[in-house]
Order: C-alpha cells, then sequence, then structure tokens
C-alpha cells in the first residue's frame, strides 16, 4: 500500500464524499474515485458503502481509518524529526516540548532550568498548543516530547514517565455564593452554581453537543468564567497563579490529575532521554 493510496482514502473517509476530498487533495473526482477502487480490489475487501446520495464507511474501512492515520503520522514524524535532527548543528532548537497552554507553568519552567544546567543539554523550542493537542503534535512528529495530562489526554503508544498528581478545584467568579464553602463535590458544581461547564473541543476539532459555551483556551476560558457564563473543575495547580476575578473551591470526589513526560517507544534520542531523566528527577 502506497502512502499516496492511504491519503486519498484517509481523505474522502474523513470527508465522506468525493467531491470534497478531491478537492481538498488538490485533483479531480474520477482519478480519486478510481484509486479508491483499485485499493478496494486489491485489498479484497469493500472499505466504502456508496449510494448516490451519501458514503459511508464499513467496519474495513474503520479500520483502515484508523490505521491509515496512524501511518501517516509515522511518516510526517520520520521526515519532521530527521530534518531537524540534520538541524541540531546550525544552532536550531534540537528538541521540540509540546505542553497546552497555561498548564504545568511552574513544573515547566523547573524542568527548562534544570534540564539547561546539564552538561550535554541541547537546545529546547517549546511549543504552547490548544486543548487536547499535544498527543497529535507529538505522533506526528513536530514534537519530540510532551507534557500530558490524565486523565483529560491519552497516553496510549507512548512511553511515559509519572511526575506530579494533584486533585482538582472548581473555578469561579470572585463573590460567587459558593466561594465561600470549604470544599464541593462534583454533583455540587453545575447543580449549586447555576453554571454551565464548558465545550471543549475533540480531537478533530469539532465540539460535543450542550449547553456549556464552547472554548479553546485557558485565557478564553478564564474571562467567560469571570463573566459569569461558566464554571470549571481544573486543576489545583491553576490556582498559583489565578486571576483576581476568578476563585477556586476545592472539589473532593473530583478524579485526580497526573502529569506525565510522554515520548514515542522508538526514540533513540540522547535528547529525550536526557530531558526524561531530569523529569522524573524534579
Amino acid at each position: 500500500m502506497e502512502t499516496r493510496e492511504l491519503r486519498y482514502f484517509v481523505a474522502v473517509a474523513e470527508e465522506l464524499h468525493f467531491g470534497r476530498a478531491a478537492q481538498r487533495l488538490g485533483m479531480a473526482q474520477p482519478p480519486l474515485s478510481r484509486a479508491i477502487r483499485q485499493l478496494e480490489r486489491r485489498l479484497g475487501v469493500a472499505l466504502l458503502e456508496r449510494t448516490s446520495r451519501s458514503v459511508a464507511l464499513t467496519e474495513a474501512g474503520r479500520v483502515l481509518l484508523r490505521e491509515g492515520r496512524a501511518a501517516l503520522d509515522a511518516v510526517a514524524a520520520a521526515d519532521r524529526r530527521t530534518r531537524r535532527a540534520g538541524l541540531a548543528t546550525t544552532g536550531r532548537p534540537a528538541l521540540v516540548l509540546v505542553t497546552k497552554a497555561g498548564a504545568s507553568g511552574d513544573l515547566l519552567a523547573k524542568l527548562l532550568d534544570a534540564y539547561a544546567a546539564e552538561p550535554d543539554a541541547v537546545a529546547v523550542d517549546v511549543l504552547l498548543c490548544g486543548f487536547a493537542e499535544q498527543e497529535r503534535l507529538l505522533r506526528d512528529g513536530r514534537a519530540d516530547v510532551a507534557l500530558l495530562h490524565r486523565p483529560h489526554d491519552s497516553t496510549a503508544g507512548f512511553d511515559t514517565e509519572d511526575l506530579a498528581t494533584e486533585g482538582q478545584v472548581a473555578v469561579l467568579p470572585a463573590g460567587h455564593h459558593l466561594t465561600g464553602r470549604a470544599h464541593l463535590r462534583m454533583a455540587d458544581v453545575t447543580a449549586l452554581s447555576g453554571l454551565p461547564t464548558p465545550r471543549w473541543p475533540g480531537p478533530g476539532g469539532e465540539y460535543p453537543d450542550g449547553p456549556g459555551p464552547e472554548v479553546r483556551d485557558n485565557a478564553q476560558l478564564y474571562q467567560l468564567i469571570a463573566l459569569g457564563r461558566a464554571v470549571a473543575v481544573l486543576p489545583e495547580s491553576v490556582c498559583t497563579h489565578l486571576r483576581d476575578d476568578l476563585a477556586a473551591v476545592p472539589v473532593v470526589d473530583a478524579p485526580p490529575v497526573t502529569t506525565v513526560i510522554a515520548w514515542p517507544p522508538h526514540s533513540r534520542s540522547r535528547a529525550v532521554a536526557g530531558l526524561v531523566r531530569v523529569a522524573t528527577r524534579l
């Protein structure tokens, strides 16, 4: 199976429309349709169910979509990391660490300072991303190592080391009637606050249905909470730099959040190994 064929199939499987997929790929629709039919013949299975009005994935198609995405990510990762390794001697960053903007701020600062003091340290470029984007950036090679947060982020397929575990707090507008409580329970957060929880985008960028506002990052979230439009349950470390117009109350039955450092299992990078070693020591 060729990379080109996988790219064609993934585009059709994600769009579920040959016309849109062809436009996305920058090609005409007839050769795209022929390529998919040829792929099905060679594999000996139907990947798509086609009608005059719709395109749907078969079970085999769903498997190939999942595996195809992983394979394309692996090819892209090999390309990016190879190019980055070749530029390591030019003074450009030799290691890219990705983390969600606004998360693990104190830990990240300590990690970078401690690693920079190592005799074999290389330059580190920090990539700040939006909610749930770290995993994809690590898989496709735009990052070499990531700070992830279980249970919110998936660590499947990565090597990891746990760094810290913490409880969670409900972040509310300052002066809200619940801020006078010593603690809350998860059932209390929305039921007693009268505020909805925010909706974060999924891996594909789509938002789940629900009454809460759509948010993309912590800055937007904090603004909405301060305006009395939302309430959020977040790791207690956010209290270190919480804005004056916000307040936090411990949520005693919220699942703990564990910060982990993650990297691809096949990595042989000495720089990654050195950064992980420093992180676990911290």
